[in-house]
């Protein structure tokens, strides 16, 4: 299949690097040139546009920032979905609103006749670049099938979950398991810090117990370095739990633990950190210059 690939920041690279590596065909756009331009060292065909990106290609996958930037390279002054063929297929990896996702499925299905997935993801760049993210799908079953053999190659784990929208929902559930034990690992860390633990014994003293999590391993190690280089932005943090906030809202479901950890990312945010990496709010525990 022909692949054109909207957005090359962090996710994209890590995806279009996957998928030439596997052997596809991949033209990519990015509205910022230095990422178009870095893109082509490792393969990537570049498009001035996301239409000409989409022309010919039989999967348009994207992953971009907020459910704005996503409408825009759909729909917007040459946007990809008047160059997509009926049968191609729009594969969403970005965290989107779930309305709106709904929404645009249905306007790509007027306007071009091409199929909806949503298919955001957990794992972050390291894992798109080494084909080891979760998936967690929405569309139809049968436009799913066309394009399972290429997703399979990008995931460890990829579930469908059932029609457009069911992806979101569930990386919404994702997200409020995943941003809120951000705060509680930054809390407990600080109480071992404060406490005179030996920190750098503490994962294995705790991993094996129920304390132990994938997150704890891979989070804990950088918080005890101070390494909030971005893996994700605390942007993305906020505005993820700031759309968890929105489907609660709609679906009458209680949040409490992810509007009090939206409000702490909301601080951070404030004060400066929206391009640090989530586990940065571990700064508001330990009392670092913020």
């Amino acid at each position: 299949m022909r692949i054109a690939f909207l957005g090359l920041g962090l996710m994209g690279e890590g995806f279009t690097r996957r998928l030439i590596d596997l052997g596809h065909g991949v033209t990519g756009f990015d509205p910022k040139q230095a990422r178009r331009e870095a893109a082509a060292a490792w393969g990537v065909g570049s498009a001035r546009t996301p239409a000409e990106a989409a022309v010919d290609a039989d999967l348009v996958m994207t992953c971009v920032t907020t459910t704005d930037d996503l409408e825009q390279a759909l729909f917007g002054p040459d946007g990809a979905a008047a160059a997509m063929a009926h049968d191609s297929i729009l594969v969403d990896f970005s965290t989107t609103a779930v309305a709106l996702t709904r929404t645009m499925a249905a306007r790509l299905k007027e306007v071009s006749g091409a199929g909806w997935i949503d298919a955001p993801v957990s794992g972050g760049p390291p894992a798109a670049r080494d084909g080891r993210l979760a998936i967690m799908a929405g569309g139809d079953e049968a436009v799913v099938a066309r394009a399972l053999p290429i997703l399979e190659g990008l995931a460890a784990s990829f579930v469908h979950l059932g029609p457009v929208g069911a992806g979101q929902v569930t990386k919404m559930v994702n997200q409020v398991c995943v941003l809120t034990n951000f705060v509680v690992l930054a809390e407990a860390l600080n109480l071992a810090e404060r406490g005179g633990v030996d920190t750098s014994k503490l994962q294995a003293a705790l991993e094996t117990g129920y304390a132990g999590s994938n997150l704890m391993a891979a989070m804990w190690p950088r918080m005890m370095a101070r390494d909030y280089a971005p893996a994700g932005y605390l942007r993305q943090v906020l505005k993820d739990l700031d759309m968890v906030h929105d489907l609660a809202h709609d679906v009458k479901a209680a949040t409490p633990m992810a509007s009090q950890a939206a409000e702490l990312f909301r601080v951070m945010a404030a004060r400066g950190h929206e391009e640090e990496d989530g586990i940065a709010v571990l700064k508001l525990f330990t009392g670092e210059e913020v």
